[in-house]
């Protein structure tokens, strides 16, 4: 299967779960699309100062790898800055928040598996 990029959903969040500011989702594959335990697929931006708030992930894991921009990660309370090539997984009960901290758009592809 091929999806070309005018065929990717785009959604814009307000303060995503609790954070500051807007967080644009491309849904790459939307999960209907999916046939394996996965429930995202997506590009997430987060322009300066914008930010993703503090949140728990059970019963599923959330991978998050870094394309663009840098960010401070909240990771089950330990505070890392990340950057280009990076990347983060959270699940199991743990929670994670991640902010952007630079001058340009941060860029992360994120994946959310189901157990």
């Amino acid at each position: 299967m091929i999806k070309r990029a005018n065929e990717m959903v785009k959604e814009i969040k307000e303060q995503m779960r609790g954070g500051k500011g807007s967080v644009e989702i491309l849904h790459v594959f939307q999960q209907e699309e999916l046939k394996g335990k996965a429930r995202l697929c997506a590009k997430i931006s987060i322009g300066p100062g914008s930010s993703i708030g503090l949140h728990q992930h059970d019963n599923e894991e959330e991978i998050f790898y870094i394309i663009n921009g840098k960010g401070m990660v909240n990771d089950n309370g330990t505070l890392s800055e990340v950057g280009v090539g990076d990347s983060i997984i959270t699940g199991n009960g743990a929670s994670h928040a991640v902010e952007n901290i630079g001058d340009s758009t941060l860029e992360m592809m994120a994946v959310i598996l189901l157990y």
